[in-house]
């Protein structure tokens, strides 16, 4: 009788505790669903639109299913229109080269930073960090004077150069990972008659897989993405045409064909899909190894 009359004064006592848990787990579940609910809603809008007829999209509601989901041609006209396979060209060139050196500038002075201690060291870091502060809008006015001068305007390389500039976060991303790796590897490949070129390229590098990763997806996506600087320096849309601008053909004084527009998101979106379902384990993997460590 003990036992049982003391299981219930338990009972009664943990009863308000699992009815918090309860409460908190049930607006755990309202807030995702929310959540789930706000993301989906507009893609869900884009590809109802994407499949309508110019008269649909006229005449019905952008949440309205279409009359029928094998009309293509709004992406027939979106990609000859815009010039999607040109835009589509241009893009993946620059995002490569990108990619390329801005993961080599970006690691290479992070591995000066890092393994190397000189005055100034500290100073160059506070700056970096300083750098990232400023709104990159505040730096264009200068920076299109540059870019004037060195005729560099309406320049595949010009433009390329200036997406290759110090990315801070990556020199962060990359300088976590150096900290992690023991200077006895530096030490025993210099005792090996290795220089320092070929510690960085045949000892470190291969190590920084991680963070190489991590760097290109942060990297890749605002690559592909960017849209101010693709359209404030790559002024002749006929020849520079990229991914990020290409959509803007069908935005005019009498209103913007959205029809057409998000046919031109769909396929925009297509490959990105596609080498994240190829890559997603390589993604998650880099993204969980290369987050940053304190």
């Amino acid at each position: 009788m003990q036992n049982t009359a003391a299981t219930a004064t338990a009972a009664k006592v943990n009863r308000p505790g699992r009815v918090k848990k309860v409460i908190i787990k049930v607006l755990e579940y309202i807030i995702l669903a929310f959540a789930a609910f706000w993301a989906l809603v507009p893609i869900a809008s884009c590809v109802i639109t994407a499949f309508k007829t110019p008269q649909e999209y006229q005449n019905t509601n952008v949440m309205t299913p279409p009359s029928s989901w094998a009309y293509l041609e709004n992406f027939k006209y979106a990609w000859d229109k815009a010039n999607m396979g040109m835009a589509f060209i241009n893009s993946i060139i620059i995002l490569l080269v990108v990619l390329l050196c801005s993961i080599l500038i970006s690691s290479m002075l992070a591995f000066v930073l890092n393994r190397f201690k000189f005055h100034g060291n500290g100073l160059i870091r506070n700056l970096f960090l300083f750098a990232s502060m400023v709104p990159g809008i505040a730096m264009q006015v200068t920076t299109y004077q540059i870019m004037y001068k060195l005729n560099l305007i309406n320049s595949i390389p010009g433009y390329m150069i200036l997406l290759m500039g110090t990315d801070v976060i990556s020199i962060y991303i990359f300088l976590q990972f150096f900290e992690n790796l023991s200077v006895s590897l530096d030490e025993s490949a210099i005792l090996d008659g290795c220089t320092y070129f070929g510690v960085y390229f045949k000892i470190l590098l291969p190590l920084l897989k991680p963070a190489i990763v991590t760097v290109m997806i942060l990297k890749g996506v605002s690559t592909y993405n960017e849209y101010y600087m693709a359209n404030l320096y790559l002024q002749d849309k006929s020849i520079y045409q990229v991914v990020s601008t290409c959509l803007y053909t069908f935005q005019g004084p009498l209103g913007s064909q959205y029809n057409y527009i998000c046919a031109g998101v769909i396929i925009t979106i297509i490959p990105v899909l596609i080498v994240f379902i190829v890559c997603q384990k390589q993604i998650y993997r880099g993204l969980a190894s290369g987050s940053v460590k304190g």
